[in-house]
């Protein structure tokens, strides 16, 4: 049984010009690799989507009581069951949710704003663990698993270009 509880409803959520303010995350981590020139090789975790096929990253609503990474953070352990490092700010994806329209954002209209999670922790349990499961995958695997075009934006051109910048320093601890 998991101690955790996922925040549900709609009370606190923030919204901005129209669009519903979403936070999210690409968890990551390195495994051993010995075909790699630097003897490990990154993966990114995705998790099923509860509501159809295709994989995704966790992504929620930005709450009131809450700051953009408190968010993203929390999303990763509700939806993920991870913990970690959360690094750096990816970028801003705008889309449109087909599932979640109301009075403040009638067109569904979302923006996500996703942040690089160097996982430290899987939990056992988690929140929303019987409607997730969660699966490491290459970059490669990754992109072409993606449910949604704006994630795999993020991925390549936020997650891909960051990770390459930053962390291809050697400055992954």
């Amino acid at each position: 049984m998991c101690d955790l509880v996922a925040r549900t409803g709609r009370l606190q959520q923030r919204y901005k010009d129209g669009s519903r303010l979403i936070a999210g995350c690409i968890p990551f981590r390195y495994i051993k690799d010995g075909n790699s020139e630097s003897g490990k090789v990154v993966q990114v975790l995705m998790i099923s989507s509860s509501s159809g096929p295709g994989l995704l990253f966790p992504k929620g609503g930005w709450e009131n009581d809450e700051t953009v990474k408190e968010a993203a953070v929390r999303e990763a352990v509700e939806e993920a069951g991870v913990r970690g490092i959360l690094m750096d700010f990816l970028g801003d994806y705008e889309f449109k949710s087909k599932t979640h329209q109301d009075e403040f954002s009638p067109e569904g209209l979302c923006k996500a704003a996703m942040y690089a999670l160097y996982v430290k922790e899987e939990l056992e349990t988690w929140p929303e663990q019987k409607t997730r499961t969660r699966t490491w995958l290459t970059i490669g695997e990754a992109v072409e698993s993606c449910r949604h075009a704006w994630m795999k934006d993020a991925l390549v051109e936020g997650f891909c270009k960051w990770h390459k910048e930053k962390m291809g320093k050697g400055d992954e601890d």
